[in-house]
């Protein structure tokens, strides 16, 4: 008896782009290059993307980009909340805190303000 064949998620899909992201940024030890890599190389596959399911590519440009900015607007939310639920720590932070019994607050000259 054969088993059905599994669907890979958009998750599981997402999850090793992550993991890429995250063995590249080991090596680079430069988050903010690594995160404009994806964002260009997300730009890049949803041009692709729309290029193949467009009759008229140039007709539908506007629509195009305002749908893919609306899903990653959605999707960007929805991350930064589950962020701002679980904050990320830095290696350095979690040994800190593990040995720490009293916490200071963090500091982290990599703070980035993001404004218009």
């Amino acid at each position: 008896m054969s088993e059905a064949k599994k669907e890979t998620t958009i998750f599981q899909l997402a999850d090793q782009f992550i993991a890429l992201a995250n063995e590249i940024n080991a090596r680079e030890q430069d988050v903010s290059k690594v995160g404009t890599a994806m964002r260009f190389a997300a730009s890049r596959f949803n041009a692709f993307e729309a290029s193949l399911k467009s009759a008229d590519l140039s007709a539908e440009r506007d629509n195009a980009i305002e749908w893919f900015t609306n899903e990653y607007k959605e999707m960007l939310t929805d991350n930064l909340n589950d962020h701002i639920k679980n904050p990320s720590m830095s290696k350095d932070q979690e040994s800190k805190e593990q040995g720490a019994t009293e916490q200071e607050p963090a500091k982290d000259d990599a703070v980035q303000i993001f404004s218009k």
